[in-house]
Parts: C-alpha cells; structure tokens; sequence
C-alpha cells in the first residue's frame, strides 16, 4: 500500500518504501519527457553540497550535531553509490531544479530519518528544515553544477592530456619519416609525420590550458546566496564554512564569490567553461577526421597510416575495417557542440534576478564533460597508441608531388617554379629531372636544394 504524504497543495500517494516525498512524486507525474535521470556524478555532488551544508550548519551551531551527523550519513551513502534508484525526477523539469533539489532534500531527510530510529518520509529529519536548512534551490542548484563540474573536468582534463602524450609519443616514434604535406587537400611542401603529430598534441594541450582557465570561475560557489543573492535565511559564517568543506573533501579551490547577485543572475560562468570544453570538441573532432583521411583505402585512398582493427566494418563486405574510434569520436564532438549552443542559448534566458534554464544547462554540460573526457580516453587506447604509419608509400607519393618546386623558387623565380610545378603534374616527371634538364640547376645543386628531410626544416633549402 503507498504511504500518504501531504504538501502545500494537499495528498499525495507515494510507493511504499520509496525515499522520496511529495515533491518529487508530483514532479515524476508532471514530467514523464525523456525518461532521462540525473547522471550518478550529479547526484553525488549534490550530495556533497547538502553534506558540506549539514556540516557547516553543525559547526555554526544552528543545527543539531545528531540530525548533522545523520545527514551526513545519508549524503555518504548516495556519494558512494548506494539509492540511486530513488532520484526519480526527469532532467527535464521545472525551472531552476527546485524538483531535483527536493528529491535529494527528501531522500536524504529520510535515510537520516531512518537511521535516528525513524521512518521514510516521517520528517524526523525534516527535507526542509533541515536538509535544506539556510538554502534555497537557486543558490544550492548551481552550486552542485559548479562541483559537479569542477569535479568532473579533472577527470576529463586527465583524459584528454592521455591523449596528447599519447600524440607525443607517436610524434617522436614517426619523426624520421617524410611524407607530402596538404594544404586545400592539395600536394604541398615536405613535412615530417613527427611534426604532424605534434601539432595534435599541442592543440589537445593548449584546449585544456584554455579550460583550466574559464574552470577558476567555476570554483566560485553560490552557496549561501539564498534566494536571490542577499543570503536571507542563511546564518553568518554558513557560506564559508560550507565552502571550507567542499573544497577539503574535494581536493578542489572552491571559494566564495566576488559578487553574490552576479553569479545568482548569471550562467555565464558555465558558457565560458562550456566554450573551452567546445574548443577541446573541435580539436579532437578535427584530428579524427584528419585521421580517417590519412588512413582512407587503404588501397584506393590515401593510406599513409594504418589505424588499429577493432572491429569488423562491414555486415556485407567481408574483410573490411572502418576507422570506428575516429568516427566515434566525431559524433561526440557534434554532440558535445550542440550542448554548448544549448548551454550559451540557456545563459540568454536569465531575467532580473534568476536563469530557470539551470536544469538543461547542468544536464548538458556533465553529459558533455563525461563523453568527451571517455572519447579522448578511447582515442587514446584504442587507436593513437596502435598507429603505424606507411614509410614506403608516404615516400612514394612525397616524390611524386610537384609541390617540391617550391624549394627551387628562390634559385629560379616564382614564375618559372610554377612552369616547372604544372609541367611536372601534367608529365609525371620530378621537378629535379624537370630543372637539371633545362639547365637551371646542376645535378648537384638540385640534389642539395631538393634534400626532402631539409625541407622541413625552416630556412632556405639548398
């Protein structure tokens, strides 16, 4: 038989057992839209806040230490894992997370409740006065996005800096070997894969550098802000004390704000990091392409380099082998766009003293945090380390370019190079036979300044 509870708009039947009340019963009702429930990381920073609450509110004097204790308890159990069936409530909802803050206020109330000798739903501990004790759902919300997120982009950050070691490696693995730069997908000068691959590794690097410095922002807490940024309701040395804690259980610099009515007003904290995290989608998105490019034919396309097998490609074509990691990592990256345009179009949405867009904003930027941090991961293990590269050919098609009258340039003009270019793609002949043989270079000279490994080198060949 379900229990009966009562809010401010009267009854309401909850399932026997459940943790959750009232409120987020009638938010299960009102919203069945993607059937989509908060990710396990969000849930444990929110039970990371309301424990770093309870444990400041004890320190204050203002809450009871066995109801805190309790509370803390209760926090600890959701942190490690355990009742994450009873947070019910879609992540789209109503605006600002009042529905996602009550399911964790009353689940919490009422594992305290239980363990104080009560029962679920009792109120012993009260998911108001207590668990929510000198809170409001707009300061609390964004406050469990800005440690959801800080938490999360360590791991990501971590993930992503894999990578570009892993391009580091491959980089000095391959730096002997020669192979037809591109520019316009066009024949163009010499380069060395080792320069090629370095490049993907500073841009990796340089996408987390350009992160780490919008996530400072995020260590900026609301926590004590209340409703709309005044503090009312919540007690002198709450904010700090609460903040203190998040940042010793985190490991993380969380602090207080500068001002507590801008970052009550404004998401756009999380359009600054969400646009790093969205520069970090395009590099990778980039490098994977270019890696299916390299990779393509094998026979019939470019085949430069040869991707790891991981599965077959093909359910008609035996035999075939697709750059399935790269492809993955391609759509994660258009996903992870999306989210920021999502993101950066809910931050507009903020009016006088409160953005109710948080719900969509968390959901898309923990989703976009854990999956490109789990796609550079995989791009990582599951390709970029097993990549060998195809001397032979690379060498091959680097002599056949015409690109290589560039080098002869400064000798014969840029007109005559350009002659020399276009004869050379129209017969098929070198740009060294082509340039010996109508006297402008000698055998020699055209050996030395046609010297490929100095090509990509700066300074003037030859």
């Amino acid at each position: 038989m379900p229990r009966i509870e009562r809010d401010a708009l009267g009854e309401v039947q909850v399932p026997d057992g459940a943790l959750w009340g009232a409120h987020a019963q009638r938010s299960h009702e009102n919203f069945p839209i993607s059937g989509r429930l908060p990710r396990p990381e969000f849930l444990a920073a929110g039970a990371q806040v309301k424990r770093a609450a309870a444990i400041a509110h004890r320190e204050t004097g203002r809450m009871k230490a066995e109801v805190a204790d309790a509370i803390v308890h209760a926090a600890d159990e959701v942190i490690a894992g355990r009742h994450l069936d009873q947070f019910i409530v879609d992540v789209y909802q109503a605006g600002a997370g009042t529905s996602f803050n009550m399911n964790m206020n009353e689940v919490l109330a009422s594992l305290a409740s239980i363990r104080l000798g009560g029962e679920a739903g009792d109120e012993t501990v009260s998911s108001h006065d207590d668990v929510n004790m000198g809170q409001s759902t707009n300061d609390i919300f964004p406050t469990i996005m800005r440690v959801a997120a800080a938490t999360l982009w360590r791991r990501t950050r971590e993930q992503a800096l894999a990578l570009a070691g892993s391009f580091e490696e491959l980089s000095q693995r391959t730096d002997g070997v020669l192979k037809t730069g591109r520019t316009h997908l066009q024949d163009a000068v010499p380069i060395r894969y080792g320069q090629e691959f370095s490049g993907y590794a500073a841009s990796v690097r340089q996408a987390v550098e350009q992160t780490d410095r919008a996530v400072e922002y995020i260590y900026e807490l609301n926590v004590g802000s209340t409703a709309n940024g005044t503090g009312l309701n919540a007690e002198p040395g709450y904010p700090e004390a609460a903040a203190k804690e998040l940042s010793r259980a985190l490991s993380l610099p969380f602090r207080a704000p500068s001002n507590r009515f801008r970052i009550t007003q404004s998401l756009g904290d999380f359009v600054f990091f969400s646009s790093g995290l969205q520069v970090l989608a395009i590099e990778l998105t980039r490098i994977a392409s270019d890696l299916r490019l390299l990779s393509s034919g094998p026979h019939a396309g470019i085949g430069e380099i040869l991707l790891p097998a991981v599965q077959p490609g093909s359910s008609i074509m035996p035999g075939k082998v697709n750059p399935s990691i790269p492809e993955m990592v391609n759509m994660v990256a258009l996903d992870v766009i999306g989210g920021h345009a999502t993101i950066a179009t809910a931050a507009q949405y903020g009016q006088l003293e409160l953005n109710v867009m948080m719900p969509v904003v968390a959901d898309r930027l923990v989703e976009s945090l854990i999956i490109l941090g789990n796609a550079a991961e995989t791009l990582h293990s599951r390709c970029v380390e097993g990549i060998t590269v195809n001397a032979e050919r690379s060498l091959k098609l680097l002599e056949g370019s015409g690109a290589l009258a560039t080098a002869v340039a400064p000798y014969v003009g840029y007109a005559k190079a350009a002659e020399l270019q276009n004869e050379a793609t129209r017969t098929g002949r070198s740009v060294r036979d082509l340039v010996v043989e109508q006297g402008l270079l000698s055998a020699e000279q055209a050996d030395a300044i046609l010297d490929l490994r100095k090509m990509t080198e700066p300074g003037i060949a030859g």
